[in-house]
């Protein structure tokens, strides 16, 4: 019974460690209207940080006193050379999709919502569209 408290304790640090080395917190201005979850949101400079276990991503924008809370799914690819956000374009909407940090291995991706979904099968051509962020 110890043991196995023990190793419940343990794994609970190492996910916690793990969730901290995962956190973001970066500004962006985002130069047109964007689609997050079920809400479009302005254009306009956001923070965007994660909170709890890194899952659960803040979008702020103090000047339209917007707050969007969303989840996103932890992905991996090479070590970013800048602090990025990722966004799909069809015709003349966009949908957030990745946030990526300077000097990280792990980012974060949106889930393609329904509405993303109906978009990428009525339009025949997608776009990325990538905005590297300053520190």
């Amino acid at each position: 019974m110890k043991r196995s408290i023990l190793i419940t304790a343990a794994l609970a640090m190492l996910a916690t460690t793990a969730a901290s080395a995962q956190t973001i917190n970066v500004k962006a201005r985002v130069p047109f209207s964007f689609v997050v979850g079920s809400a479009t949101l302005p254009a306009g400079e956001y923070s965007l940080q994660t909170l709890g276990f890194g899952h659960a991503l803040e979008m702020r924008n103090r000047d339209a006193n917007i707050t969007k809370l969303v989840l996103s799914n932890v992905c991996q690819s090479r070590t970013a050379t800048k602090d990025k956000v990722i966004f799909h374009r069809y015709g003349d909407s966009y949908f957030l999709s990745q946030i990526w940090t300077e000097g990280s291995s792990l980012g974060y991706e949106l889930p393609m919502t329904a509405r993303e979904r109906e978009m990428a099968r009525n339009n025949s051509k997608e776009e990325i569209v990538l905005l590297a962020l300053n520190r």
